[in-house]
């Protein structure tokens, strides 16, 4: 009986102690925040130029204009309307640094997950759902 009540009280403990660390997210790193900012911002504008200036060559290569630009497109309502973008984490993945964006739109429609990929500092994907 104590066995379990030692147990319990130490799995509460560690719940406490370790409980806000875990439930909190992480800061983005500035200059991921500024590459999501910035790409972010280049679909709200419909600004395909400004979204490739730093894409590898494979990215550049398959992202072409229309695409880019029916996707700004699909978006431009919910754009202008107003956004926020939250940072939901990171990973490492093949080699790439993954950031992982919530974008929630101010006309209440539902929201979009970013996911941004860079490899040795260029942008190697991005998509938004």
């Amino acid at each position: 009986m104590k066995t379990k009540t030692i147990r319990s009280l130490a799995l509460a403990a560690a719940l406490l102690v370790g409980g806000p660390a875990i439930l909190s997210a992480a800061e983005p790193a500035q200059e991921d925040a500024a590459r999501a900012a910035k790409l972010i911002t280049a679909i709200e504008k419909s600004d395909y130029e400004t979204f490739v200036a730093d894409a590898d060559a494979p990215f550049k290569k398959a992202l072409k204009k229309e695409l880019f630009a029916s996707t700004a497109g699909h978006y431009a309502a919910q754009f202008k309307a107003g956004y926020d973008v939250s940072y939901l984490g990171d990973l490492q993945q093949f080699g790439c640094q993954v950031t992982l964006w919530k974008i929630r739109f101010k006309d209440h429609s539902d929201d979009a997950l970013v996911t941004l990929v860079m490899k040795e500092g260029l942008v190697a994907g991005f998509w938004i759902k």
